[in-house]
């Protein structure tokens, strides 16, 4: 009985692992209509047999599932495919980025998100996403240097990108990657950056904002790469209501 791989009990990584499986083959039945709205999932011992795997991981995938409101569990009849509407799809990208209201309400949002993914890159962050780091900081520098305009924004845009996997949280990612580069104000609003004035004075503090914020994450100083970043946002937002006062 317990050489029976539907009987023996795995480390808890391997457990873990296998119920992410179990959920994305069980998910993946429910988009493709195989499992529907209302239908009642097979027993437990059922897909014990059917996927290899034990009783811990099947209900552990099944808890995951509820929890997520795709199935719920009737006590003493089964496990049912939940008969809910479709999530409503995330309006908030690229597309919608257009106005400078929008880019704005865009800074109060990232700074929310940024400044908790700087905090945790700074807790998290690796040798290697230390260097990505870098090599984004570099490029935006360099950019700075040889662009009339000094506005890389495809650099500028992979530095926040790089911090928020240096984070370590593929959610916060996702979110950073589903926004784009049109998060970067300075995208948008280009020809009213190059009427700055003091063109070299602002080059210079943005390149000191983007030091100052890896220093904190190459340190582990959670509270300062949290300040810095701040400061970089609230910044942009000044830079961006500057920018459209004289245009």
């Amino acid at each position: 009985m317990q050489d029976n791989p539907i009987w023996s009990l795995p480390p808890r990584k391997q457990r873990s692992r296998l119920a992410e499986d179990l959920v994305a083959k069980i998910s993946q039945h429910m988009r493709d209509g195989t499992l529907k709205r209302g239908e009642k999932l097979p027993a437990e011992l059922d897909i014990m047999r059917a996927e290899g795997v034990s009783r811990t991981v099947v209900r552990d995938a099944l808890s995951r599932l509820q929890v997520a409101g795709l199935v719920e569990t009737r006590r003493g009849v089964g496990t049912f495919v939940c008969d809910m509407p479709a999530a409503p799809e995330l309006k908030l990208g690229p597309a919608t980025i257009s106005t400078a209201k929008d880019v704005l309400e865009l800074l109060e949002l990232r700074m929310s998100l940024e400044v908790a993914a700087v905090g945790l890159a700074a807790q998290r962050r690796t040798p290697e996403s230390l260097q990505e780091i870098r090599v984004a900081l570099d490029a935006i520098q360099q950019g700075a240097v040889q662009l009339p305009a000094g506005l890389p924004i495809s650099a500028d845009f992979q530095f926040h990108i790089k911090i928020a996997k240096a984070a370590d949280n593929p959610h916060l990612l996702d979110i950073m990657k589903h926004l784009g580069a049109k998060q970067i104000p300075r995208n948008k609003f280009n020809s009213a950056y190059k009427a700055h004035e003091d063109g070299e004075a602002y080059k210079e503090n943005l390149s000191l904002e983007h030091e100052m914020i890896y220093d904190s994450i190459a340190r582990g100083d959670v509270d300062c790469a949290r300040a810095a970043m701040q400061l970089h946002l609230i910044n942009s937002r000044e830079r961006l209501l500057k920018a459209q006062r004289r245009a």
